[in-house]
């Protein structure tokens, strides 16, 4: 998957906030909503603008934001 399709940065948009491309949401939004224990159908259904790929794109932009955290602490 290409995060880049994805998931975008744009300043202009919620302060440079990684967000869902083509939406306002942010990668944190959906984290705090599955963390907050709403599942992956919930979320689609009172967001419908987002799909099951935006929802795998955010789990994988921030695993792989925890991999280079892990990383750079280690170095």
């Amino acid at each position: 998957m290409n995060l880049d399709d994805r998931i975008m940065i744009d300043p202009a948009i919620r302060s440079g906030k990684p967000c869902i491309r083509g939406t306002r949401m942010t990668v944190y939004d959906v984290l705090e909503y599955l963390a907050g224990g709403l599942s992956e159908a919930e979320l689609l259904e009172d967001f419908p603008d987002l799909s099951r790929e935006d929802i795998q794109a955010v789990l994988a932009f921030a695993a792989a934001r925890e991999r280079r955290l892990v990383i750079s602490s280690a170095a």
